[in-house]
């Protein structure tokens, strides 16, 4: 029944944005709970993960860093660029440059695990990106939005640790502590985060009523090719570089499913509501995205690639 539930995550994002959209008195007085509710999405994916996550990255190092690399780069200026065509303001630039340069969702490990791809280099990849972004979120954000508004990198970077680092590390410890008792409530892990998200996307669409009717087409539509180009690129180049397409499609969620929850609470944060409205679009579409073409995927078995990967997997 649990698993029936989060597997219906794209429904309830939609459904309770409507809500959220037509009642935003429901909503709007929790603006306080964001980060706090973030901080239970980091904690429970840090009860997820142990030690032997990031000692994979010694064994799978040419895939992982294939895909962190690409996660840092092509999403962040694919961002940027699509703002810049879409001739987007200030506010909207910044909550896509946000989107794009946060690290991958825990999302990325599912669809992985639905598409056959290698969930364990997805949970590597995402356990990796996750710590990495604590510093390389604000500095992009800044070289690639500062023109446009003031982005506070320092304070960013702090909070980054408090509502990443510090809640993922918890996680970990508990985890490895005390794994019998973390196996028996491992089930409802994902369950809790989706209820995190669908509240923190209901509050910003209250929040944002107004600009949504205003603004949320256009800003939809850069979402969208956003979100298709980040997997498309993510899996294109990953098979340029001749790995098998189960590594290639594990990339490609990696890369094309951000952490938007955690793009929305920052922009909420240390800017505006409009800025916003990106994370909380993303956090809806790359779902519904990410839930079609694992399902496309999943009926076709990866076949092997005879290539030799052009990174090295020593």
């Amino acid at each position: 029944m649990i698993a029936r539930i989060t597997q219906l995550f794209p429904l309830w994002a939609i459904v309770f944005s409507v809500l959220a959209y037509l009642q935003p008195a429901l909503f709007v007085d929790l603006k306080s709970t964001i980060v706090p509710l973030l901080t239970i999405i980091m904690l429970a994916m840090g009860l997820t993960l142990t030690p032997a996550d990031f000692v994979n990255v010694a064994r799978r190092k040419g895939a992982i860093s294939l895909g962190v690399v690409l996660q840092f780069s092509v999403m962040p200026i694919l961002a940027l660029a699509i703002s810049l065509v879409m001739g987007f303001t200030a506010e909207q630039t910044v909550g896509m440059v946000l989107v794009g340069s946060v690290a991958g969702g825990t999302s990325s490990n599912v669809m992985a695990y639905l598409a056959k791809g290698d969930v364990a280099l997805s949970i590597s990849m995402t356990a990796i990106s996750t710590l990495l972004g604590v510093v390389l979120t604000p500095i992009l954000t800044g070289l690639l939005a500062g023109k446009a508004v003031d982005v506070p990198v320092t304070a960013m970077l702090l909070s980054l640790v408090k509502i990443v680092l510090v809640p993922v590390a918890i996680g970990v410890a508990i985890n490895t502590l005390a794994r019998p008792a973390i196996k028996r409530i491992e089930a409802i892990l994902p369950l809790v985060s989706m209820a995190a998200i669908v509240t923190i996307v209901a509050i910003v669409v209250a929040l944002n009523k107004d600009n949504l009717a205003a603004q949320g087409v256009a800003i939809a539509v850069a979402v969208v090719l956003h979100n298709g180009l980040g997997l498309g690129l993510g899996y294109g180049l990953a098979r340029l570089f001749g790995f098998e397409p189960a590594i290639c499609r594990t990339i490609a969620f990696e890369v094309g499913l951000q952490n938007s929850g955690l793009a929305t609470a920052l922009a909420m944060k240390f800017f505006t509501p409009v800025a916003a409205i990106p994370g909380t679009l993303f956090s809806v579409w790359h779902n519904i995205s990410g839930s079609i073409l694992a399902g496309y995927w999943s009926r076709r078995q990866p076949e092997e690639s005879t290539a030799k990967p052009a990174i090295a997997e020593s």
